[in-house]
């Protein structure tokens, strides 16, 4: 008896396609074959953009959490506070990425990057939604800064370009931690336009919960990118 008829025809299973992102299955498993690695010479010149773009965030981000800090306890703003502390968990994430590629072998110390900056994440999504309630349940109304108003405005301006630049080096370079760190400092520039649109309209109109009701929605975001960067799914 014949049979041909039990066999499975493997032909014609359809196989997943890479996505406009070059992953394979919807950003979970990046596709292997959608990018080619970089040669040795390449990766070298990427993997030393990576640490000076690591280097000028951290720098950057300790100077704005100085100046966020003390600006904010002289106005009690503590959405100045919060963004200070903020530019501190993103020199913690900055860091771990400084370290990763700080050795011989990035790839090895992968997954440890990964988890410090999902732990980043998930602590500034806390603060700013403690934080936000806080406000929104009557703490104390922060006073007009200028200083503030410039800051935000300044990183505003120098967040994106930042960000843009490590993603692409990140992307070429196949390192999911270096696109997390990207996506954190992505975020401090959602913060950045938060903040000065809350302290604008603190100091134009007297409108003091503003800046608290879209913090929270950053702190949902936040969430969401700590999440994805402790699964290891940061492929795009």
């Amino acid at each position: 008896m014949s049979t041909d008829h039990r066999r499975l025809d493997l032909s014609s299973t359809p196989t997943p396609t890479p996505g406009k992102d070059g992953c394979a299955d919807g950003c979970r498993t990046p596709a292997t074959d959608a990018t080619p690695k970089p040669d040795p010479q390449r990766r070298t010149v990427l993997t030393r953009r990576v640490r000076l773009l690591v280097a000028a965030t951290i720098t950057y981000n300790v100077i704005e959490a100085i100046v966020a800090i003390t600006a904010g306890s002289i106005a009690s703003s503590t959405a100045l506070i919060g963004f200070g502390l903020d530019s501190v968990i993103e020199v913690a994430s900055a860091t771990a990425v400084a370290w990763q590629f700080s050795g011989a072998d990035p790839e090895a110390r992968e997954r440890t990057a990964q988890k410090v900056i999902a732990v980043s994440f998930f602590a500034l999504a806390a603060y700013v939604a403690v934080e936000s309630v806080r406000s929104l349940l009557g703490a104390e109304p922060a006073d007009h800064s200028t200083v503030g108003i410039v800051l935000a405005a300044a990183s505003l301006l120098v967040m994106p370009f930042l960000s843009a630049a490590q993603r692409r080096a990140g992307r070429e370079l196949g390192s999911a931690s270096a696109v997390a760190d990207s996506k954190q400092t992505l975020l401090c520039t959602y913060l950045s336009g938060v903040l000065l649109v809350g302290l604008l309209l603190n100091s134009l109109f007297g409108w003091s919960w503003a800046d608290p009701i879209v913090a929270l929605v950053i702190a949902a975001v936040a969430i969401k990118e700590g999440r994805e960067a402790w699964r290891g799914n940061h492929c795009c």
